[in-house]
């Protein structure tokens, strides 16, 4: 199939072709100070086969903003994927992709710890109602257990 470039680096890759859960490199920006930053592309679950239910993945987002700026300063963002397989981590000044998935393995750690979910009320999150604690914690315990995949990015034929 045959396709135009996008301005979005994630429109342009073939979604068929990956194996989830992984962890890639999804673009670097250099401003015009010479800051840069790293977008990383963070998949849990396989494109187009399945997701994450919102409150699990809701409150894996509100977990992992607050815990990932534990193990490092240099975080930017922590976003999670409108399709609902994954997130997205920015982060500036740093490069080092086995660090990425040493803070990614403690901060799912950390989630697994928690006994309530970060900013889960009407005055700190838009929809306050819709979180799962128990749904983040599988989600983070599933991501674990295929830690050694997450340099896999496309699958093998």
């Amino acid at each position: 199939m045959s396709k135009d470039k996008t301005n979005v680096e994630s429109f342009d890759l073939d979604h068929t072709k990956v194996q989830a859960p992984y962890v890639r490199l999804a673009g670097t920006k250099t401003g015009q100070h010479g800051d840069v930053v790293t977008k990383y592309d963070v998949r849990f679950k396989q494109p187009n086969k399945e997701h994450m239910d919102m409150p699990a993945l809701h409150s894996l987002e509100h977990l992992t903003a607050d815990r990932i700026r534990n193990h490092s300063d240099q975080i930017i963002d922590w976003s999670p994927m409108g399709c609902q397989t994954g997130f997205y981590v920015s982060l500036i000044n740093h490069d080092d992709y086995e660090d990425v998935l040493t803070i990614l393995e403690a901060t799912m750690k950390d989630v697994l710890e928690a006994d309530s979910v970060p900013a889960c009320n009407e005055v700190q999150c838009g929809w306050a109602a819709s979180h799962s604690l128990e749904g983040a914690k599988q989600l983070a315990q599933q991501f674990l257990d295929k830690r050694d995949e997450w340099t896999q990015v496309f699958a093998t034929e």
